[in-house]
């Protein structure tokens, strides 16, 4: 059997990039965990249900953070919902200059855990995380997992 050359990939069709905005309020957190739930079986993204909570609690710790920590400087915030093959990476971004980092656990601490929780979510997931600056000065706080967990 002769081969004619590779036929170059098509996109799955579940792939794409979804960006929206939302006032830095708390009322946001909830409405961007339903809309980046509803984008996701939008789109018929095969998640693993595990991989799926995981991801939405993020969503809702990342949006919760621009809203406690950069509302003041940037009353919008954006999530945008990147979709591959085999991976999905959610970001929120904001205006605010403040690069935040994990906190390690301080039990005496009733708060302060969200971006060490974010952190370990993904990393049990084989995913990754991190945080980086925009050009306009503000950042852009993401994690990308597989779609199905790590055997």
């Amino acid at each position: 059997m002769e081969s004619r050359g590779s036929v170059p990939a098509r996109p799955v069709s579940y792939e794409g990039v979804w960006r929206f905005t939302a006032p830095a309020v708390d009322v946001s957190v909830p409405q961007a965990r339903h809309a980046v739930r509803d984008l996701l079986n939008r789109q018929g993204v095969p998640m693993d249900e595990d991989i799926a909570q995981g991801l939405l609690l993020i969503v809702s710790e990342l949006v919760t953070n621009a809203v406690k920590h950069a509302a003041l400087l940037s009353p919008e915030l954006a999530v945008e919902v990147a979709v591959g093959a085999e991976w999905v990476r959610v970001s929120v971004e904001d205006n605010h200059p403040y690069r935040p980092t994990a906190l390690e656990t301080d039990y005496a601490q009733t708060g302060g855990r969200g971006l060490l929780l974010v952190r370990e979510i993904t990393l049990e997931a084989g995913g990754t995380c991190d945080v980086e600056h925009t050009a306009a000065g503000g950042k852009i706080i993401w994690a990308a997992l597989p779609l199905s967990a790590k055997l």
